[in-house]
């Protein structure tokens, strides 16, 4: 929203701009720099779950899931956001009252990554995933899978990894129209085939430059157009989880005043 600031200036333009509702997006174990002298929004996992409560309070706001984005085709390392990372995702988010987190596997960034067979690759998504889930349902959580990575952004794929994990009412998938469009698959298809599994959406559309890139990028921060002003097929994703009864939380991933109030306009127009 405004680089170089901290996490509570993130909340006011969210309430400048007319939203009662915010996800808590990037995270980190223990401290930073950043955060500490003020230029850069991101919460500690680690965090005592008071401050970031008064922080949404003051602003109006109610937070609706935790960002617990992973790494879950490399090797298991201390410097990885993998397993620990989103069970403390998952724990923090019990004790601020959210209901959801937010994760994927991402690209392999390793050579050992990179040279998994599809086999592999499941294996090391749901080993990875599977003391997660456990917590989710403990604490009564839902884990969310989100099209972000090789395996993810397809429907085979996705649908895979929900098999394997199972614990159908614990975890579901977080559609981002953007990242499913760009790893090559279709959203409309998504809402199609899993139905009542989806249970959050990031909203972003992509111009046409994006369009030579599908299928070689897997996932991508935000849109910079309004929504409907690119090649992805928003409005038909609208009326395909109005047919299935979605009644879920929906993040705007989008950057830009205008862009971001323009969408805001037509998304409630469309659903």
């Amino acid at each position: 929203m405004q680089p170089f600031s901290g996490m509570e200036r993130q909340f006011e333009l969210i309430r400048e701009l007319g939203f009662q509702e915010a996800d808590l997006t990037d995270n980190h174990d223990g401290a930073t720099l950043g955060v500490e002298y003020g230029f850069a929004a991101s919460v500690s996992l680690d965090a005592h779950p008071q401050g970031i409560r008064r922080m949404a309070e003051a602003q109006g706001l109610t937070l609706t899931s935790v960002c617990a984005h992973a790494n879950l085709l490399d090797p298991a390392s201390p410097d990885r956001y993998q397993t620990s990372q989103i069970i403390k995702a998952i724990k923090l988010a019990h004790f601020l009252g959210i209901h959801q987190v937010i994760t994927t596997e991402g690209e392999p960034k390793t050579k050992f990554g990179h040279r998994l067979s599809r086999e592999q690759q499941l294996f090391s998504i749901s080993e990875k995933l599977d003391a997660p889930v456990q917590w989710a349902q403990e604490l009564g959580l839902e884990l969310l899978i989100e099209p972000h990575g090789v395996l993810t952004d397809s429907v085979d794929g996705m649908e895979e990894i929900l098999q394997r994990l199972g614990h159908d009412s614990t975890v579901g998938i977080n559609l981002d129209t953007g990242n499913c469009w760009l790893g090559g698959s279709d959203p409309v298809a998504f809402v199609r085939r899993f139905g009542s599994r989806i249970r959050h959406v990031h909203w972003k559309d992509l111009g046409q430059e994006w369009e030579t890139k599908r299928g070689k990028i897997f996932g991508c921060g935000m849109g910079t157009i309004p929504l409907g002003d690119g090649k992805i097929p928003v409005r038909e994703v609208c009326a395909a989880l109005l047919e299935i009864g979605f009644k879920g939380p929906t993040t705007l991933e989008v950057t830009g005043k205008e862009a971001v109030l323009e969408s805001a306009i037509r998304l409630r127009q469309w659903s």
